[in-house]
């Protein structure tokens, strides 16, 4: 089986009144690549937090968002009473010292001045903690299973393409003969053109044939075979080794490649095209497998 690298996980946990909300996204990349968003109190389980998920998700590029949401009830804002009585001090001894009156709405003044609303510092809660691993736990499984069925779908795919490069490979047969024939031709008419010029027929049949050997593309067509059946057979095991089907995908594209510098055929260089397209598609499709 194959996992693609895109995924999306959600999950919502609860805990003392709280919502903890977690997301987890992951695209392609060529190493675990992490970007945590997590509330400030919880930053020392980041570092722990990032190795279990290498080892889970292994690549890719993850940002993961916590966010913990109190009810309005719980909410640990308070007001800092010793500031808002300092500024009603300074306020009145600078309207004194003006000469003019104090103001008739002093909480309207107050409470829009800078900190007068203070948050209570957070301390790091185990049980809470336990609460988001959990979340982070479901996030976490729903990326797997949009994975999987992401990677279920490059699969398809993938193997359309190679099964079709293999279809053109065989179709190559039927023009390998007219193509020798084309070339014999071709070598001897240009003899037979040329005025007082004597050839040794022996000569010209030993340089036919090396000519020939040169031309000779059954040793690639097994070789693109072979690399064929490994890539269905890679694309098939039990983990997914996006990185094995990448080199696998290079190894295809030297044969077919080596096909096309050897054809000497338009019909059978207008296959390797089409092959080259299948593989492109390939390609692509790779960039994104686990």
């Amino acid at each position: 089986m194959i996992h693609s690298m895109t995924g999306f996980g959600k999950s919502i946990a609860k805990h003392n009144g709280k919502t903890i909300s977690v997301e987890i996204k992951s695209l392609n990349s060529k190493q675990f690549d992490l970007y945590v968003r997590i509330p400030l109190v919880y930053k020392e389980k980041e570092i722990p937090l990032r190795n279990d998920l290498s080892k889970i998700l292994e690549r890719g590029k993850i940002d993961l968002y916590i966010t913990i949401e109190e009810s309005a009830q719980d909410a640990t804002i308070k007001i800092d009473i010793a500031r808002l009585k300092n500024y009603h001090s300074e306020i009145k001894t600078l309207a004194s010292e003006l000469n003019i009156e104090e103001p008739n709405e002093w909480f309207n003044i107050l409470f829009k001045l800078p900190d007068v609303f203070k948050q209570e510092p957070e301390k790091l809660d185990e049980a809470e903690w336990k609460a988001i691993e959990k979340a982070i736990d479901g996030a976490v499984a729903n990326v797997l299973a949009f994975r999987y069925q992401e990677g279920e779908a490059l699969k398809q795919v993938m193997i359309g393409n190679i099964q079709k490069i293999r279809e053109l490979t065989l179709n190559l047969e039927k023009f390998e003969a007219e193509r020798i024939d084309k070339v014999k031709t071709r070598i001897t008419d240009a003899l037979d053109g040329l005025e007082n010029v004597v050839y040794d027929d022996n000569r010209l049949e030993q340089e036919l044939i090396y000519y020939i050997e040169k031309l000779d593309v059954n040793e690639e067509k097994t070789r693109l075979i072979n690399h064929l059946d490994y890539f269905l057979e890679t694309i098939d095991s039990d983990t997914s080794q996006g990185k094995k089907l990448g080199f696998i995908v290079q190894e295809i594209g030297r044969e077919i490649n080596t096909l096309g510098s050897k054809s000497n055929h338009s019909d059978m260089q207008r296959i390797v095209v089409q092959m080259k397209n299948e593989l492109e598609q390939v390609k692509e499709q790779i960039l994104n497998v686990l």
